[in-house]
């Protein structure tokens, strides 16, 4: 008897009904992208600059949509691209990279119409950052099956400093984070279809949940080749996509033991295997190669020719030059030591123990509008809000204490995501690191956070009192985490603020 309830209670948890049809489902979540987006756009030509690593990745991507690949630039060619009239100094030599090619087409798009200047190159990253909330707050709503978590959760991420910094500037980082958030997203939807099949599976009895065949999944497949994408604007992506397909693998071996298969790890091994195989790591593979076709399809890239001079092989000559390319980018991207300022160790990046100061400049009394006799600041400092950060070390230890005691599975695909990004960075101590490569783990940050506010709530059902008590307790925290943002809004936007409200934003030596 109580085996049979057991079961029962893990059917329940691991295949969760539909969600319902309120008329907020789609609504919530707009306006909650919408105050995002204002955000984001707003006056987002400012500053008038390159910051931070945007000398890179802005001209990179003007060479790729002029010459198919990234070229070679003189000392001087910030001053002459900002300048009036401006010139665009672009040569024609391939140059070395230390990404793939992805994200700098999609932060050339923008340039592409708009030109290269600020507004240009972050325009691209400014919309996919504002997506990115609207993902959250629908990817919570099927998550948590709650439009109003989802809401919050979105609401979370309009709020984020670090996500909100990394939508506003040209570099690759909020592209990155755009594709694994959207990878995960169509797991889930792929999750829900595939227990809708196992569910009619168990209905009809016997050994059907052993034999069925789940079929085409497109979701799953929009998975795979979004994840090489990810991979295609940066490395990182391949963990992620290493963790997605073990989780999902695990996901189908549960669903057919939930629907009373008698061999589930054997059915799964033999009807969903090399079907995820095929449309996870293959299918990104596929993406990952058609990322540098500018450098297939031309001339002048770093090391196009290089297997040219090399003994011959049955490997075709640009695929071996790409891989020595790939050599070099990855001794580069394992070996960098050079130190910096603004560098951290990874085990200081969940309570945000240094951020990293993007742009800055010290104005004199009467300089740019600056009124204050010691002097103003000008800043933008990658600094996640702190509240929401700090809440956020709560909520996923409660998401571990979910998913060990509980068995939730819905913390288990959060831990499962926070693992593959956050925990690959421990194995690099001596690696030149920024706390600003976590905008990626925003997302589930933020999904975990909703998801401890939720049980704070309670559970349907619960008395008036207790639900009272709960939404009071949740809403304060949520109010703190938006004030908090509003408190260090001139830091995330370059504003010019005197010098002593610049230093009572500064809680910590570390980030000085």
């Amino acid at each position: 008897m109580a085996l049979a309830v057991m079961e029962r209670r893990q059917q329940e948890e691991t295949v969760p009904a539909a969600p319902a049809k309120d008329r907020y489902r789609w609504w919530g979540p707009l306006a909650v992208a919408v105050f995002a987006g204002v955000l984001r756009l707003w006056n987002l030509k400012s500053p008038h600059a390159f910051v931070f690593d945007e000398t890179y990745y802005p001209k990179d991507a003007w060479a790729l949509w002029h010459n198919g690949y990234e070229s070679v630039w003189p000392d001087n060619a910030n001053q002459l691209i900002l300048g009036n009239p401006q010139i665009v100094p672009l040569s024609g030599t391939g140059t070395f990279i230390a990404h793939p090619p992805l994200g700098k087409w999609v932060i050339g798009l923008g340039e592409w119409i708009w030109g290269l200047d600020p507004f240009g190159w972050r325009i691209a990253v400014a919309l996919l950052g504002t997506l990115s909330v609207l993902m959250v707050a629908r990817i919570g709503r099927r998550l948590f099956r709650s439009t109003l978590l989802g809401c919050v959760a979105g609401l979370l991420m309009a709020v984020d400093g670090l996500q909100f910094v990394l939508s506003r500037v040209g570099l690759l980082d909020g592209v990155s984070a755009f594709f694994v958030l959207a990878a995960f997203g169509a797991l889930l939807i792929d999750r829900d279809r595939t227990r809708d099949l196992l569910r009619a599976a168990r209905a009809e009895g016997g050994r059907a949940a052993d034999e069925v065949r789940l079929g085409l999944r497109p979701w799953r497949l929009a998975a795979g080749l979004l994840l090489g994408a990810a991979c295609s604007v940066k490395w990182t992506g391949a963990p992620v996509l290493a963790v997605l397909t073990l989780l999902v693998l695990l996901w189908d071996q549960a669903g057919r033991r939930a629907a009373g298969a008698h061999r589930a790890w054997r059915s799964m091994l033999r009807r969903d295997l090399w079907p995820a195989a095929l449309s996870l790591p293959v299918a990104g593979l596929a993406v990952y190669l058609l990322s540098w076709t500018g450098w297939f399809a031309t001339d002048g890239g770093y090391d196009r020719h290089w297997a040219d001079g090399q003994p011959g092989s049955w490997v075709p000559g640009p695929l071996r030059s790409l891989w020595h390319y790939h050599a070099q980018i990855w001794e580069f991207n394992t070996h960098l030591t050079s130190p910096h300022t603004y560098q951290s160790n990874p085990w200081s990046w969940l309570v945000q123990g240094r951020p990293v100061s993007m742009y800055w400049v010290q104005l004199a009394a009467g300089q740019d509008g600056c009124t204050a006799p010691d002097g103003c600041a000008s800043q933008i400092l990658a600094l996640g809000t702190p509240f929401l950060w700090w809440t956020a070390c709560f909520a996923l230890a409660y998401a571990l204490y979910r998913w060990f005691f509980r068995r939730d599975w819905r913390s288990g695909a959060l831990l499962a995501a926070v693992a593959a990004v956050y925990l690959p960075w421990f194995q690099y101590q001596q690696r030149t690191v920024f706390s600003f490569y976590m905008v990626v783990l925003v997302p589930f940050l933020c999904l975990a956070v909703a998801q401890m506010l939720g049980a704070m709530l309670g559970p349907a059902g619960s008395p008036p009192s207790r639900r009272r008590w709960g939404a009071a307790g949740a809403g304060l925290i949520v109010a703190a985490i938006v004030g908090c943002f509003a408190f260090f809004y001139p830091l995330y936007t370059g504003q010019v603020i005197p010098m002593s409200e610049w230093h009572t934003r500064m809680w910590f030596e570390s980030w000085v």
